[in-house]
């Protein structure tokens, strides 16, 4: 192969490589883009979750409810030896409205084998409930009943951690 062969073969794979670095993040984002400034209007804000203190009917009165971040670092903690080795534990708890639900996702993704991206986008970006995003990976299996297993231990681990 002769210099200029080489020289062409480099500069067409840097160029390669340019354009994709400038056009990669276009096509990855999905917020739609906004002709002109005067048409942005902020996203409303989300309203907190409602944190009850008051024991609920038919619940004993120690049964308290209270809503634990999934980004806390005592709940990142207890998560760690749930999923897999080098999991990104912020991106793991990342849109989950709280730790409960982390927890849930987390032991139903290793109880059924399913991975947790896998369960973690059906229930948060398509807003599937967990039995249902089970039974889509394995139908042989009793979705509801793990998915209440799954919430099981995480109601376990959650009230372990002791935040309130």
């Amino acid at each position: 192969m002769t210099a200029m062969k080489v020289a062409a073969l480099v500069l067409g794979l840097a160029g390669a490589f340019a354009l994709g670095v400038v056009i990669g993040p276009q096509i990855t984002d999905r917020t739609p883009t906004v002709a002109s400034s005067d048409e942005i209007q902020p996203a409303p804000a989300p309203s907190p979750a409602p944190v009850s203190t008051k024991p609920s009917a038919g619940r004993p009165a120690a049964s308290r409810v209270s809503v634990v971040p999934a980004s806390a670092p005592e709940v990142q903690e207890r998560m760690k030896p749930v999923l897999n080795a080098g999991t990104n534990l912020k991106w793991a708890a990342e849109g989950f409205r709280d730790a409960e639900q982390f927890a849930t996702v987390a032991y139903a993704a290793r109880n059924t084998g399913i991975p947790f991206a896998v369960l973690k986008h059906h229930v948060i970006a398509e807003s599937k409930s967990l039995a249902d995003a089970i039974h889509e990976f394995r139908p042989k299996l009793d979705a509801k009943a793990e998915a209440k297993r799954a919430g099981i231990m995480a109601r376990s681990d959650v009230a372990a951690i002791g935040i309130h």
